[in-house]
Order: structure tokens, then C-alpha cells, then sequence
């Protein structure tokens, strides 16, 4: 596709039409109240939600997609000047409220920008998206595809969202006489906290702001501003941390749970001698479950009323693994259905990021760059950089040149009040470590 027709997550000059897979700040870098560029595409459920993500947008700008069905769109070649067809489909991602895939298909062929996503093998909503996706495609060929990238680290192995919100509501059960504190994003995790709400037969604390989506979103009954109807609050996730929790068990005992894959750097609970924890990823790779298939990662050794795979972080935090994002193995088992022509990651701020060529581009037809990507690896010494931006698209645009303008090398990062050395770093992201991310909802 030729440059200047269609941006993607993207809300620089130069498209004619734009496409926002969901409201996560990450993805909506640059969009504003004011912005006024031209039409911009989403889901239903997205377009509900904007105006109270940005207030006084102009309305007449938006235009829904429903899931499922192809939309054809007229653009203006950029170079010939001549008018051509693009056809479009939005997909449920099964991210948060909103969150879609685009297909597009046109006389550049046919393209999948996934957005952030997650189809598990037990989930029967990814199975009907799964469908529709392979009906869409029906016997064309995915020329190219973006892809989320997260965890597309095979470290990254963690259980389906179910067994994890199970774990959730275990840890509040055995802790009757606690508060509970649940870090959560200004939009994400519901299905989490209905599940805890519909469990425990509670009410769950938000904060107003995050009351109002629940009402958009049709939640009115579960959730609460009053603290003196509940013990459960889901407070913002930047809120969420060591000394929140500390300061609160001076008045109040109180445990704090960080849903999350990501492993969460923190001060070391007494008698752990590993700064950062054992991340339920690297227990995964200790005991080979990374190496079975997808149902058994989804599944992995989390029987119910067992907390032993639940990470203590601190005394008074438990970090779940409850993502939003595919682990490696639902990665896997997406690019094998699809076995795209070419594959590209949409993101490139973790610090563990490796292109998902070198993992798995022997699965599609950029097997021969997976090769040569393997070569390159293999040869790189720890003086490597660590990349640090967030990638985009603009079809038929290179973002090579503005990735090599943000590069940079750190002497140290900072990691919950944890100085860690480059080289520790490094030898970090070879386990699949990754930096907390504030813009990256997980």
C-alpha cells in the first residue's frame, strides 16, 4: 500500500483515513480533543467510549465498524491520482472493551494489523473471532502481517485469564480481616473484576472516572465509589506501589495484587534472594512447560485452591499473571494459522523486544530473514542497545530512520528504586525480562 492513505494507531499528517484498534494511551499517542485530520475508524464499543476519553472530539469525524462485516473505502492514489477501493473488516481482539483487529484487503493485497490481542485455546469468544478471521482471509494469502509482539519471547508462558482470575479470588478468600487493593488501568481487566465481583458476591471499589465507564459499558450493579460498602478496591494502576501499600497497613491490614504478565520489579520479600522475583515465566521455562503446547501453558500447574505459583513480591503484593496480551505460545499457535508472507511487530518499547521474525519467521515466508535475523543475534555481545519507542504504522512507511533517531544507550535504569546496571539489563531481556511500561497496558 502506497504511503499517505491509511494510518493505523497513528495521528501524524499525511493519511487520508485513520484507524484506532482501542483506548489504550499507547495507541492514541497524538490523538486529541482537537484533533481533526480526517475520518477515523473504530469499533462500537470504542466510539462509545471516546467522547468521555476525549471530550469535545468532533463526533462527525468517527465512523463505526462492525465486527465482521468487509467496509469499502474510497482512496486517492497518492501517485497515479486515480481513485481505488480498500476493503476493511474489524475483528474482536479480546484486548479490552473495544479492541479490534483490522483486515484489509485491496490491490496491494491483503494485510492483518492485529493490534494488542489475545486468542487463548480455551476461550470460545477467541474461537468465534479465530473463525471469522479464517473466513474473511477465505483463499487469499496474508501478504503482511503486524503483529503484537508483547511477549513474543518464549519465556513468556503464562496461564489463560480464567485459571488467573481464579488465583485472584483465592488470595482475597485467604485473606478474609484484609483490604484488598487491585491495580488496574483506566480501561481494561472488567472481566477480572466481574469475576471476583460474581464469586464473592461483593461489590468492587473504582474510582469515579472508572465508575463512569462501567456505567457506558453497561455494568451498573457491581461496582461502587463508596469504601464503606466493600474491602475490594481496583484502584489506578500508577497508584500501585510499595510505599501506597506500606502506608496503608499502618491504619488497615491490606494486600495489594498486581494482575499482570509482566514480571514486576520490586523490593525483595524477606528471604528472597533474587531482587526481581522468579517471574511465573521463568518457572515456566525451569520446568519445560513452555515446550508442550498451548492448552498446557494456559493450563500450567495452577490447580484450584493452589497459590503456590502466585509470585510474592513484596509482603504486602502478589503479581498474578493475568494478561490481556498472547503469550508466546498463543503468538505461535496465531502466526502458524496464518502463516503470513511477511510478519512485522507493532511494538518495539519492551525491553526484551526481538523482531518476531527471529522466533517465528520460519513459519511464514520470512523464513529466509529469520535465518539471517539469527545470524545477527548470535554474533551481538552484550554491548548491544536497548531500543525504547513505541512502533506505529503508516502503510507503505519505513519508521527505520525515526527508531534509529530514538535509540539510546542506558548506563542505568531504575526499576522500582532498583538501579540495575546495562549489562544486568541485557542479561535480563536474554530470560525474557521486561521493564515496566506505564503507556503499555497489560
Amino acid at each position: 500500500m502506497e504511503r499517505g492513505m491509511i494510518s493505523v494507531d497513528r495521528w501524524s499528517d499525511g493519511s487520508q483515513v485513520y484507524f484506532l484498534t482501542h483506548l489504550h494511551a499507547d495507541h492514541t499517542n497524538g490523538l486529541s480533543s482537537t484533533w481533526k485530520r480526517g475520518s477515523l475508524f473504530c469499533s462500537r464499543i470504542t466510539a462509545k467510549i471516546f467522547p468521555f476519553k476525549f471530550p469535545g472530539f468532533k463526533l462527525s469525524l468517527l465512523r463505526v465498524l462492525e465486527i465482521g462485516r468487509w467496509h469499502s473505502i474510497s482512496l486517492v492514489s497518492p501517485t497515479s491520482g486515480s481513485e481505488t477501493s480498500v476493503e476493511v473488516m474489524a475483528i474482536d481482539a479480546h484486548h479490552c472493551p473495544g479492541a479490534v483487529m483490522f483486515l484489509f484487503r485491496g490491490e496491494f493485497g491483503c494485510m492483518l494489523y492485529t493490534g494488542d490481542f489475545r486468542w487463548e485455546a480455551t476461550s470460545k469468544r477467541a474461537q468465534i473471532a479465530r473463525e471469522m478471521l479464517l473466513n474473511a482471509i477465505g483463499n487469499d494469502k496474508v501478504d503482511t502481517l503486524y503483529l503484537d509482539n508483547t511477549y513474543c519471547n518464549p519465556s513468556y508462558c503464562f496461564p489463560s485469564r480464567e485459571v488467573a482470575a481464579q488465583q485472584v479470588v483465592e488470595i482475597i478468600a485467604s485473606h478474609p480481616e484484609h483490604d484488598i487493593i487491585i491495580g488496574i488501568d483506566s480501561l481494561g481487566k472488567e472481566d477480572l473484576l466481574l469475576y471476583i465481583s460474581r464469586m464473592l458476591k461483593i461489590k468492587i471499589w473504582v474510582w469515579p472516572e472508572r465508575l463512569q465507564i462501567m456505567h457506558l459499558l453497561g455494568f451498573h450493579d457491581m461496582f461502587t465509589t463508596k469504601t464503606s460498602l466493600t474491602r475490594v478496591r481496583a484502584v489506578p494502576r500508577y497508584s500501585f506501589s510499595i510505599d501506597t501499600l506500606e502506608g496503608l497497613n499502618t491504619m488497615r491490614a491490606t494486600v495489594g495484587i498486581m494482575p499482570s504478565g509482566l514480571p514486576w520489579a520490586a523490593k525483595p520479600f524477606k528471604g528472597n534472594d533474587n531482587v526481581f522475583g522468579s517471574s511465573p515465566s521463568i518457572s515456566c521455562l525451569k520446568s519445560n512447560k513452555c515446550n508442550t503446547n498451548v492448552e498446557t501453558c494456559n493450563n500450567i500447574d495452577m490447580p484450584h485452591g493452589s497459590l503456590r505459583n502466585v509470585e510474592r513480591y513484596h509482603q504486602y503484593i502478589y503479581s498474578v499473571p493475568y494478561s490481556d496480551h498472547a503469550c508466546f505460545l498463543e503468538i505461535q499457535e496465531f502466526v502458524k494459522l496464518l502463516q503470513p508472507t511477511n510478519m512485522k511487530g507493532i511494538v518495539s518499547s519492551s525491553s526484551s523486544y526481538v523482531d518476531p521474525v527471529y522466533y517465528l519467521g520460519h513459519l511464514s515466508g520470512a523464513n529466509q530473514l529469520s535465518q539471517r535475523l539469527n545470524h545477527k543475534f548470535e554474533r551481538k555481545d552484550s554491548g548491544e542497545t536497548v531500543e525504547a519507542i513505541q512502533t506505529k504504522f503508516v502503510f507503505g512507511s519505513s519508521n527505520s530512520a525515526e527508531a534509529k533517531r530514538k535509540r539510546r544507550r542506558n548506563t542505568q535504569v531504575d526499576l522500582f528504586g532498583v538501579r540495575v546496571s546495562r549489562v544486568s539489563l541485557l542479561r535480563r531481556i536474554r530470560c525474557g525480562a521486561k521493564i515496566v511500561e506505564t503507556d503499555c497496558p497489560d
